[in-house]
């Protein structure tokens, strides 16, 4: 789901930390370079040096934002930074950019955040009810105040006392002037990876394609309910919090994550390709001459596809690499002109083949429309459309950004009546159980709420007085 349209989903964020290393800002842009995929609209990278906190964070790419000059003065062997694509908050609001960074009375403190708190605007009202000023619209800023609210001896103290009156999801990094913390929530909704670099510096990543670029060696995994403190005693590791049962998002194999990238022992590339193969085999069309992907995301699932069907797989629909998120559009009228411009058929592979067309999801289905009817356009006899995940019939409330229920497509209609709105020959979606005989076979140990409506945690009732006392425990 490289297009950027309004069909299809977008994770919130990426985060990136380096500890004891001089060239720990220079090695946070590396990182969030790799993590570009997961957030397009900002970037920032904040450093400590001499305990003082030294910030750059603007709006745009990873490259855009960040010239030499200004890393250089981006001084400090730690390190944190963050891309963000925003769920909650004014998108184009510049105090929206992460990492936040403030003064307390324990000193200063900088926090990177990719998830979403389902009781963050609680939480919030209570907050400004005792007096907390709010300078951006974003979730993180709650977790923010609630630590430096907390009377608890040590940094670590404070942020587990803070993350322990908030429920949703989050991959986590704050930083002191000693150390930083990675924290995954108890349901591991979010990954987080650890590694090595140098000799005696270590890195949090969202992801570990990111690790690779700056010859970080991995570690393993933060686990769900971990929080990991690396400071000059060292690692410390420790579960504060009450055990749950693991529920990753499911959609990080399908398509947040990076191909290149291994989550939770998985291999993303590995699972994308089965779940093609299993979607071949459920849902095979005898008629296909070839088999082609949506790019980039369809890629591996439509070359399993092709492995499993005996079909060839080709690269029919070529996607423009430098297309950002704007364009002029020309006052004549071209039809289909928002995915033409990111996306062209190629009508010498196209002409007179009965096609597969693979793509990861189906939101609203606008998009998926467009490129059915582009793809019979450049000459198809037929086109068949294949969706290697099962249909999206509920909103996700942890850090994904999708539409309300009554927008979902799959949430009101029937797979013909997709079939019919796309205008595809023939529609076929992933089982939910094939998808998860692709990734561990047991059928458990991921979120799947956005296919099922099966939510790891209830929504919290509007019960402040329980929340305002807890707060007044700080």
């Amino acid at each position: 789901m490289t297009i950027l349209s309004d069909d299809h989903f977008h994770d919130e964020c990426g985060v990136f930390g380096v500890y004891d290393n001089p060239e720990a800002s220079n090695l946070v842009y590396l990182g969030l370079y790799a993590l570009q995929h997961r957030g397009q609209e900002s970037a920032g990278i904040v450093s400590v040096d001499e305990r003082i906190f030294l910030a750059n964070r603007g709006h745009g790419l990873v490259a855009d934002v960040f010239r030499q000059h200004e890393l250089d003065l981006l001084k400090g062997r730690q390190a944190i930074g963050h891309v963000r694509y925003s769920t909650s908050g004014g998108s184009l609001n510049a105090r929206n950019r992460q990492p936040l960074v403030v003064d307390t009375a324990h000193g200063g403190m900088a926090m990177a955040h990719n998830g979403n708190l389902v009781n963050g605007v609680e939480m919030r009202r209570l907050l400004e009810r005792r007096g907390s000023i709010f300078q951006s619209t974003m979730d993180t800023e709650v977790i923010v105040h609630l630590t430096a609210l907390s009377r608890r001896k040590t940094f670590a103290e404070r942020l587990v006392e803070a993350l322990s009156q908030v429920q949703g999801s989050y991959a986590l990094l704050a930083m002191n002037e000693q150390c930083i913390i990675g924290a995954r929530d108890p349901y591991g909704l979010r990954p987080l990876v650890l590694g090595r670099v140098g000799k005696s510096g270590y890195v949090f990543s969202s992801e570990t394609c990111a690790l690779n670029l700056i010859d970080a060696e991995f570690v393993r995994d933060v686990e769900p309910g971990e929080v990991v403190v690396i400071s000059p005693d060292g690692i410390e590791s420790f579960f504060p919090f009450p055990r749950k049962d693991r529920r990753l998002c499911i959609f990080e194999y399908i398509y947040f994550a990076r191909p290149d990238s291994n989550i939770d022992g998985v291999n993303v590339y590995a699972s994308r390709k089965r779940i093609g193969m299993r979607l071949a085999q459920e849902n095979p069309v005898p008629e296909a001459d070839l088999v082609i992907p949506v790019p980039d995301s369809g890629v591996p699932a439509a070359l399993g596809f092709a492995l499993a069907a005996g079909l060839p797989f080709e690269l029919g629909i070529i996607r423009n690499h430098y297309v950002g998120r704007t364009f002029i559009e020309p006052q004549q009228s071209i039809r289909h002109f928002g995915v033409k411009i990111k996306l062209n058929a190629n009508p010498h592979i196209i002409q007179g083949k009965h096609v597969v067309l693979v793509d990861d999801s189906i939101v609203r289905g606008t998009t998926s429309r467009k490129i059915v009817k582009m793809v019979r356009a450049a000459g198809a006899k037929s086109v068949h459309l294949r969706i290697s995940s099962p249909p999206t019939t509920n909103p996700c409330y942890y850090g994904i950004d999708t539409p309300s229920r009554d927008e979902l497509l799959a949430s009101s209609h029937s797979v013909e009546e997709m079939r019919i709105y796309t205008t595809a020959d023939s529609l076929a979606f992933l089982s939910l159980e094939g998808l998860y005989a692709t990734v561990n076979g047991t059928g458990s140990g991921y979120c799947d709420a956005c296919f099922s409506g099966n939510y790891p945690m209830p929504f919290p009732r509007h019960d402040e007085n329980l929340q305002l006392s807890l707060l007044q425990e700080t």
